[in-house]
């Protein structure tokens, strides 16, 4: 379960239809999906980093990546 402060419960990778195109991984400013060379397939490396920016799910052209929110989302602090 997704601590209160992180933003997504989860972030689940479909890799029976992933083409392996690197896409997620680049759009990605978090750094939250990483590539594994050894199995050639992108991985959530750093899931508590992801700010449910989505920019992967919008990338993916075969749109295999779904964000799970952690809903309420957690709320940010001007201070």
């Amino acid at each position: 379960m997704a601590s209160p402060k992180t933003w997504v419960k989860g972030i689940k990778i479909d890799y029976d239809n992933c083409q392996g195109c690197k896409t997620c991984m680049k759009a990605c400013f978090a750094d939250v999906i990483r590539w594994d060379d050894t199995d050639d397939k992108p991985i959530v490396a750093y899931p508590e980093d992801c700010v449910w920016c989505l920019a992967c799910e919008a990338a993916c052209p075969v749109q295999c990546i779904e964000v799970i929110p952690n809903i309420p989302a957690p709320l940010r602090s001007s201070f």
